[in-house]
């Protein structure tokens, strides 16, 4: 089309933009949204939205894919089989994990990462950096270095062998990132709680997979969030506390923000849509649903939700770790719970949970939804104002939604690599029927257009001004 005047223009649907909904078209050429308006001129092709909701791509900020072997398993989603899932679930960029663990090079495992993902990634990506072993070697010399390469945020954890760090370590690691402008995301449970708790329960042979719950309590949630919010005020550095899963922790979240800290908060499908109950089975198939930290009692569930609705919680991410059941269940019909590795698939089923039951729900707003799932990660993690909202001049991310579209979840209808989803049977209203990532259409109502290879690594802004003084902590 010679006289065209954009690449592409998506036509007549009503977008979500940060303030408002507009029935309008988007008209755009080299990758980026050039244009928002009614009428707009030709395009080379043109899609029609008429009828159907234009949202920002979604962000997946906390997602685990073709990560190193944990406890001699690997996850069974690589880059190619994450990102393609994550692309017919209506994402358009992932943030999954460089995982360090004891003695390793940080810097090699990040370079391994690259090395993994440039030729299989579907759509645009970032790394976290996981910390667990930071040594004055890695403090100075490694982790600067990355996060001027883009790497601009951290994760560390205050459980798990080979990956948790004591609180004097944790100090460094928030004195490092306050000096260098970097997000620190905390995994928030009482390690000595767990330890202990499981020690006792397999001692007197309590191991059926109801006491994964009991020996992840929830008052070590709380502790462990109020410990590493204590630990964030002291060196005056902001943090993001993952996977909240506790209505204590989401107290806790809510007190410091009440004080003025920079405490921040994300959330799981797991925690509004599974519950302790599914993983307490007579048989091993409640292993499907064991995660850490795991899914609480049903009545735990209204305190996340109001933690969402208040702006406690300010993320919606997956925290994607995909296990094949038989790898779950590798022990046989009696494994015990502490052998079952944690983690559950999400990564396609993220946005369409949380759309049905928030905003077909009547809880959310389209804005909260997009800014729960896109716009809040966005910022928070540097991708801002490339990614997360509909604007001129961010890159031409978009997820087109026939919102009144009833699905019936079932992995056989998901493009992971894991066989089974522990949404099986869940019916949700709403559902991302196209996606388009820097103006191509890669997902076509069940039609796959991308290849893997196509996705580029971000490297994201530092979300935070680098801060080099500690008067606060040193004046007294």
């Amino acid at each position: 089309m010679t006289d065209a005047v954009f690449d592409l223009v998506v036509r007549g649907g009503l977008l979500v933009l940060p303030q408002e909904t507009l029935e309008a078209d988007i008209g755009v050429r080299d990758g980026l949204i050039a244009a928002i308006g009614p009428g707009l001129g030709r395009g080379r092709r043109e899609i029609s939205a008429e009828g159907r909701l234009v949202l920002p791509g979604g962000i997946d900020s906390h997602c685990h894919m073709d990560q190193q072997p944990w406890e001699g398993k690997a996850t069974a989603d690589d880059f190619d089989s994450g990102t393609l899932s994550a692309m017919c679930g209506g994402t358009t960029t992932v943030v999954p994990f460089a995982m360090q663990m004891r003695g390793q090079s940080l810097s090699a495992i990040v370079a391994d990462y690259h090395g993994r993902a440039g030729p299989k990634a579907h759509i645009d990506y970032g790394f976290h950096l996981i910390v667990g072993d930071p040594s004055a070697e890695v403090l100075r010399d490694e982790i600067p270095a990355l996060i001027a390469a883009g790497c601009t945020s951290i994760k560390i954890y205050l459980t798990y062998d080979g990956l948790k760090l004591d609180d004097y370590e944790v100090l460094n690691v928030l004195d490092l990132a306050r000096s260098q402008g970097a997000m620190v995301m905390v995994h928030a449970e009482n390690d000595a709680c767990i330890r202990w708790l499981t020690e006792r329960f397999v001692a007197a042979r309590k191991t059926q997979l109801r006491y994964h719950v009991h020996a992840h309590p929830d008052i070590g949630d709380r502790e462990a969030t109020f410990r590493a919010i204590s630990l964030s005020e002291l060196i005056e550095t902001p943090i993001l506390v993952s996977h909240v899963a506790a209505g204590g922790a989401v107290e806790e979240i809510r007190r410091a923000k009440a004080r003025g800290l920079p405490i921040y908060a994300e959330t799981c499908p797991q925690y509004l849509f599974l519950s302790a109950e599914d993983i307490d089975t007579d048989d091993l198939s409640g292993s499907k649903c064991v995660c850490t930290p795991p899914p609480r009692d049903k009545s735990n569930q209204p305190a996340i939700w109001q933690g969402i609705l208040d702006g406690t919680i300010e993320v919606f991410s997956s925290d994607h770790s995909p296990w094949n059941y038989v790898d779950k269940i590798a022990g046989g019909p009696d494994t015990p719970f502490h052998r079952i590795p944690n983690g559950i698939p999400g990564i396609e089923t993220r946005l369409a949970l949380l759309f049905s039951a928030g905003v077909n729900g009547g809880r959310l707003s389209l804005q909260k939804f997009a800014d729960l799932t896109s716009g809040a990660p966005a910022r928070l993690f540097g991708l801002s104002p490339r990614k997360g909202t509909i604007s001129v001049g961010a890159d031409a991310d978009l997820a087109i939604w026939d919102p009144d579209r009833t699905v019936t979840i079932r992995n056989d209808i998901l493009h992971h690599a894991t066989d089974h989803t522990p949404y099986e049977g869940q019916t949700v209203r709403g559902w991302p029927v196209m996606t388009i990532s820097r103006g191509e259409l890669v997902w076509n109502d069940g039609e796959i257009l991308s290849k893997a290879g196509r996705g580029r690594f971000i490297a994201r802004e530092r979300p935070f001004p680098p801060r080099q003084d500690l008067s606060k902590v040193l004046s007294s």
